[in-house]
């Protein structure tokens, strides 16, 4: 019988070996020695008796026995070979006894090489064991700024507070990622039952994954559970059976697949064809039966939520514009508890298109329309990647620019206040163009940055003790206050007098993709030779952002912000083009070069003339957490 299993064994470790020939691969087990650094560049850490992953052992700590053995660890030496018959033998004892000899190994990189015990590995191999016991040595290679040195320092981190080695990510950041998906604080140490509840769970996630084809995919294993649990929840795929779970991730297949895109999302920058009239609605060859029926679920209400009060002027206008076509309904006050409820609700009320109107409602949007295939969902956020779903958002940057513009010229002292509220894809860009705006028509101008999501803070007092003449607020009036604190404005006697008001002109966007639905040019977007993202980005340029100006402007600088708006809207140019400087030195050497909408989208940098930073995760407050966790901006250490 062990003759026989060693000629499968054998058989196995021969087809590998060809296929890696063929594909121009080594075609034996990896050498450590050959891979290390250079000595001095690395420190040895014991780390005494651990149970090593089957699957991360690679290779051997040096030659010796490696052309034994296919790079699966499969023998390779004939039948009538001494090492054939060890093999068998070892297989035999371990049938009736167990191996119960630890193996000695390195670990370099999260892969393992084997000092002794080889053939006990290629037995275990053979077998599809899980695990094997083994007395482990750590080489900890010096710090750099490869990448995947940065993620296996994340791993020595995370490994500090969980001795888990048989996860591993493909992407800076996922370790502490995972930390917050299984609901541990950063830097909280896991108990032994902690660990034991994980490995369960992601032991049967791993069999189900794998499985289903998960090892063909441009991802680690671990890559695919995180998505899996931040989409589904950690304590709810624990409740899950076995037949859930399949499904589950039978549904949830695109989300892994989008995770191997090289780059997961396609930002769309226009529409697929140009805005039209009312008067177009008669020339369409056919319209659907009965209404597009559309809903729209907001954080807040209109009449206490700028945010949700331009989504809903974006709603009305879809109304008006598509009386005969379009019936629309809207649901308030939506939370991270009831959202799943108010997307069941909707899609209940035979609705085709459901627009979620804030970032932090992404994850319950996915989870509806992997269930319901043939509703349309989009969720309003940016730099977003679930295939499942459409995102959109507007690219404020062009109007902060403008009114950054107009600070300048304004701010009689040279100190202007900038109000944000939390630090988000989209929101950097927003504050760098109106510091790069005032500083070309002021080069003096120096830009206060004030964060209205930060704990204990007093923005009037700051803005007082830092003396600014004009104060770039909330981008709009809320219905229900009568503050004229908003927009651009000047501080004159304790009074604000507004200067100008960037607009989200939602209704636009929201006219603009109904014709695409309508039209047939929706399903365009979708290109079956790609698994990207689809993330709408539009501007000034499709009308869906713009500034008004108040009467309080000078005649020349409203002529001067007019040319700019001008400009911007004809894509004659782009606030960040030419050469830029950050706080901390020069971002873009070459006057020629744009940043492209990526760059643009996932700035992580404040230009040099904006006095404060971009604040820590835990500086900010409870209600900041939702949008920091679904949207928060990356910030890379340097």
């Amino acid at each position: 019988m062990a003759r026989e299993d060693y000629n499968k064994a054998f058989k196995l470790g021969k087809k590998d070996y060809q296929t890696r020939m063929l594909h121009g691969q080594r075609p034996i087990l990896q050498v450590l020695d050959d891979i290390l650094p250079e000595r001095g560049s690395y420190s040895e850490v014991p780390l005494g008796l651990v149970q090593i992953p089957i699957e991360q052992i690679v290779g051997t700590k040096t030659f010796g026995r490696s052309s034994s053995f296919a790079g699966n660890f499969m023998p390779i030496l004939r039948e009538d070979t001494e090492f054939a018959s060890k093999w068998t033998k070892l297989l035999d004892s371990h049938l009736e006894e167990g191996i119960r000899d630890p193996i000695k190994a390195y670990e370099y990189m999260n892969k393992f090489y084997v000092v002794e015990g080889n053939k006990r590995v290629s037995v275990m191999k053979y077998l599809e064991a899980v695990s094997i016991a083994g007395y482990v040595t750590r080489i900890v290679p010096r710090k750099t700024e490869e990448k995947e040195n940065k993620i296996y320092y994340e791993f020595l981190d995370f490994y500090q507070l969980a001795p888990i080695n048989y996860i591993w990510f493909t992407q800076e950041g996922r370790f502490a990622k995972l930390q917050e998906a299984v609901g541990k604080e950063p830097g909280e140490v896991w108990t032994e039952e902690e660990r034991m509840k994980f490995s369960s769970i992601y032991t049967r996630f791993s069999a189900e994954y794998r499985a289903k084809g998960g090892g063909k995919l441009n991802i680690s294993t671990g890559d695919a559970f995180l998505a899996f649990i931040t989409l589904y929840g950690y304590e709810d795929i624990n409740e899950k059976t076995t037949s859930e779970l399949q499904k589950l991730i039978t549904k949830s297949w695109e989300e892994f697949a989008l995770l191997g895109e090289e780059s997961e999302i396609e930002l769309k920058m226009k529409p697929n064809q140009k805005k039209k009239s009312v008067l177009d609605l008669i020339h369409l060859p056919s319209l659907a039966p009965q209404k597009l029926k559309i809903a729209f679920i907001y954080e807040k209400t209109p009449g206490t939520s700028a945010w949700t009060y331009a989504h809903e002027l974006g709603r009305l206008h879809l109304e008006q514009t598509f009386p005969g076509e379009v019936h629309t309904i809207c649901y308030e006050n939506g939370t991270q508890e009831n959202i799943d409820k108010l997307l069941g609700d909707a899609i209940d009320a035979g609705c085709d298109l459901i627009f979620t109107t804030t970032p932090p409602f992404a994850p319950a949007s996915v989870k509806a329309a992997i269930d319901h295939p043939k509703i349309r969902i989009l969720n309003c956020s940016l730099n977003t990647s679930h295939r499942y779903i459409r995102t959109y958002y507007s690219r404020m940057y062009e109007a902060k620019f403008l009114m950054g513009a107009i600070a300048g010229a304004m701010a009689e002292n040279n100190r202007l206040t900038y109000l944000a509220d939390y630090p988000i894809y989209g929101s950097i860009a927003n504050i760098n163009a109106f510091a790069l705006g005032a500083k070309m028509i002021n080069p003096r101008a120096k830009v206060f940055l004030e964060w209205t999501a930060k704990k204990e803070m007093d923005i009037e007092e700051n803005i007082k003790k830092n003396g600014s003449s004009v104060v770039s607020g909330r981008d709009m009036v809320i219905p229900e206050e009568a503050s004229r604190f908003f927009g651009l404005y000047h501080m004159d006697d304790g009074h604000p007098r507004n200067f100008a008001m960037p607009l989200w002109h939602w209704g636009s966007f929201y006219e603009q993709l109904i014709w695409a639905i309508l039209d047939g040019t929706w399903k365009y977007d979708d290109d079956p030779s790609t698994k990207k993202a689809i993330n709408y980005w539009w501007g000034m340029s499709e009308g869906v952002i713009d500034v008004v100006f108040s009467k309080y402007l000078p005649i020349g600088l409203k002529r001067l912000a007019g040319l700019l708006k001008s400009s911007i809207s004809a894509e004659l140019f782009n606030p960040f083009s030419g050469i830029l400087y950050s706080q901390t030195g020069i971002v873009v050497d070459d006057p020629e070069r744009v940043l492209s909408p990526e760059e643009i989208m996932t700035m992580d940098w404040l230009a040099e003339n904006i006095i404060g930073a971009i604040p820590k995760k835990e500086e900010l407050k409870d209600q900041a957490k939702p949008v920091i966790e679904q949207q928060g901006i990356k910030k890379q250490e340097g």
